[in-house]
Parts: C-alpha cells; sequence; structure tokens
C-alpha cells in the first residue's frame, strides 16, 4: 500500500541528520511535522474504514455460519422424515454457505492483518511527531537562546562602541582646539604686524617734522 510505503519513509526518517543538513531547521521541522499530521489524518481514516470493513465481513461471516447450520438442520429434517431427495437439496445448499463462511474467514483473516499494521502505522506516526515536535520546540528554544546570547554579547560590547565614540569626539573636539589656536596665533600675528606699521609711519612721521623743524629754524 503506497500510503504505508509513505508512512514507513516518514518513520525512518532521521530528524537530527535532516536538521543538521537544512538551511533552515526550524522551518523544516514544521514542513515534517505537517507531513506526518497528514499522514496521520489519512492512516487514521484508512485504519477506521478498515475497521468497519472487518466488522462487515465478521457479520457476513456469521450470518451465513447461520445459515449453514440452518439447512443443516433442515437437511436432518428432511432425514427423520425419509425424504432423502429433500435432505440432498437442503445440504446442497448448507455446503454453499458453508463455502460462503469459508471464504469470509479467509478475508477476516486479510482484513485483520491489514487493521494491525494501519494501527501500528498510526502508533510509529504518533511516535515520530511526538519526536518531531519535541525537536521542533527544543530547536525554538535554542535559537531563543541563541538571540538572547547575542543581545547580551551586543551589550557588553556596547560600552566599547561608546567609548570609540567618544574618543572620536574628543579627537574633534581636540582638532578643532587646535584650529581654533592656530587661527588666534595667526590673528596675534596679524595684530603685531599693524602695531609694527603703525610705530613706523609715527617715527616716519616724527622724523619728518624734524627735518621740517630744523629747516624752518636754518631759514
Amino acid at each position: 500500500m503506497a500510503l504505508l510505503d509513505r508512512v514507513a519513509t516518514l518513520v525512518r526518517a532521521n530528524l537530527n541528520d535532516l536538521v543538521d543538513r537544512a538551511e533552515n531547521p526550524e522551518k523544516m521541522l514544521k514542513q515534517v511535522i505537517l507531513d506526518i499530521e497528514n499522514q496521520f489524518v489519512q492512516v487514521k481514516t484508512q485504519a477506521a474504514i478498515a475497521l468497519a470493513d472487518l466488522h462487515l465481513l465478521q457479520k457476513r461471516k456469521k450470518e451465513n455460519a447461520e445459515k449453514h447450520a440452518e439447512w443443516m438442520r433442515k437437511a436432518e429434517l428432511a432425514v427423520e422424515k425419509k425424504d432423502d431427495e429433500l435432505a440432498r437439496a437442503a445440504l446442497e445448499r448448507a455446503m454453499s454457505f458453508q463455502q460462503l463462511t469459508e471464504s469470509f474467514e479467509e478475508q477476516i483473516v486479510d482484513q485483520e492483518a491489514q487493521v494491525e499494521l494501519l494501527k501500528s502505522a498510526l502508533k510509529k506516526l504518533e511516535v515520530k511527531l511526538a519526536e518531531a515536535r519535541g525537536k521542533a520546540e527544543l530547536l525554538i528554544a535554542q535559537h531563543r537562546r541563541s538571540r538572547a546570547l547575542n543581545r547580551a554579547a551586543d551589550a557588553r560590547q556596547t560600552p566599547g562602541g561608546e567609548n570609540r565614540t567618544f574618543e572620536r569626539m574628543r579627537s574633534k573636539i581636540a582638532g578643532e582646539e587646535a584650529l581654533g589656536k592656530a587661527k588666534s596665533e595667526l590673528l596675534g600675528d596679524d595684530i603685531d604686524g599693524r602695531f609694527h606699521t603703525l610705530e613706523r609711519e609715527q617715527k616716519i612721521d616724527a622724523l619728518l617734522q624734524e627735518i621740517k623743524a630744523r629747516k624752518r629754524l636754518s631759514a
């Protein structure tokens, strides 16, 4: 049965290997769980149908057995009445029902085996489903712990990141201070130059006045 073959494939699947090979283990396990759940529903449906068929076969077997017994009683009655021909006819009917009863017995044996196979498949799927769900829960928990550890690691690294940021800010401020100081020095040099020029002009004016004064005295 193709259904039981699919079940066997699912049951044989090594979830650990599947998880190790999967790019997204959580997604893979969810798909496996979905597949098992679908197969479980199908097997359960088939098991119910097979069990119903078994009950029907058992009922038909019982009915034929009762008819066989009834025709045997009729054959005995005919013998008691010394009617061999009627007894033979009754025995013929009894034999046909006996054959049907034996046929139903064979079908019942096969059907019982089928029902047991389906019940066994159901139990194996239940175990596999529980295993897959457990793996999924474990994997989700591991992922949560991993994310928590990553966040904790990021949190521990944050002060270092802030220090680097402060260091960059400190360097920038120091650079700006140095630039301001340089500008101030340049501005200071410029002022000195301007005063130097004024002093030169003042000296020149004084010399010029001295010369003019001497000229007026000598005239």
